[in-house]
């Protein structure tokens, strides 16, 4: 956005937090705001998860096979072509793994580590939409009269 020497990501925050392209506001539900950023792992419109003010962000959306985590490169803040890098997670691995490999490539890396179990709540939702949903079973008659019904 703006030269990260020059300007302060509290004084981006503050001037962009009432209106950025980023922003959703609802009036059911108290007026609630909710942010679309792809950086924001919660999807609240906070300073704390606002992808677009940190330096070093990260976000985790679902892709072809499983989850793709997208981290922000602070040293290509003047050229949005190279500012993100894309690293793709297979959901076949098991959740332990995946969650692991979501961990040591965000705040193994030094992207934010506060936000840790932010990332493996948002990479488990997207493994769990990626799985079949099972058919539910017929239910078997329950007492004496049910099966005589049958």
């Amino acid at each position: 956005m703006a030269d990260s020497l020059n300007v302060s990501p509290d004084l981006i925050w503050e001037i962009t937090r009432n209106n950025n392209a980023f922003l959703a506001k609802r009036r059911s539900g108290g007026g609630v705001q909710f942010s679309r950023d792809p950086l924001n792992l919660t999807n609240k419109h906070s300073r704390k998860y606002a992808g677009f003010v940190n330096d070093k962000a990260f976000g985790i959306q679902p892709g072809k096979k499983g989850s793709i985590v997208v981290t922000k490169k602070s040293k290509h803040h003047q050229n949005p072509a190279k500012q993100h890098q894309n690293t793709s997670h297979n959901s076949q691995k098991s959740g332990p793994k995946l969650y692991k490999s979501v961990v040591a490539s965000t705040a193994g890396q030094g992207y934010r580590p506060d936000l840790r179990r932010e990332a493996v709540a948002r990479s488990s939702a997207i493994r769990k939409t990626g799985r079949p949903v099972k058919e539910t079973p017929e239910r078997k008659p329950r007492g004496a009269k049910a099966r005589k019904a049958q």
